[in-house]
């Protein structure tokens, strides 16, 4: 009771936010049980970039104050408990092709492809091609560059 209590901002995925008392003192499991109660295993807390993974942390330790924002992700199933054994890290999830992470590299390298054929093959272009393919070429630079700068 003699500590001050404060307000933390659960912000979630679809740009909503709930206000969570609660004290320095308590805990992240302690906060997932009172905001979350049942649903405990499905959330996961980020607060500055970090997963909180430690339910036993306390908020104070996590160096947050009044107003700080978690950010709050409900998965709509429970994990599944990590295998055991030899293979554990044979993850199908992780050992899948990330399709992800190679549109980039993908994207410049038909950009790149498609200026060699354009510095190559002028003719063909025609000056909306062109103009169009430097205006694709600025639009992804400029994405790129904003996607990246953090």
């Amino acid at each position: 009771p003699g500590e001050p209590g404060m307000v933390l901002r659960l912000k979630f995925l679809n740009d909503t936010e709930r206000l969570a008392r609660v004290r320095p003192g308590d805990t992240v499991g302690a906060l997932k049980r009172a905001y979350f109660p049942g649903q405990e295993q499905q959330v996961r807390l980020i607060y500055q970039g970090q997963l909180l993974r430690d339910d036993a942390q306390s908020l104070a330790a996590l160096h947050l104050t009044h107003n700080s924002v978690l950010h709050c992700h409900i998965s709509q199933h429970s994990p599944a408990p990590p295998p055991a054994g030899p293979h554990a890290s044979a993850d199908p999830v992780h050992a899948a092709l990330n399709v992800g992470s190679l549109m980039l590299p993908l994207f410049v390298l038909m950009l790149a492809v498609l200026w060699y054929f354009q510095l190559q093959y002028r003719h063909v272009f025609t000056a909306t091609a062109t103009t169009f393919l430097a205006g694709l070429t600025l639009l992804f630079s400029f994405m790129a560059f904003t996607m990246y700068r953090r």
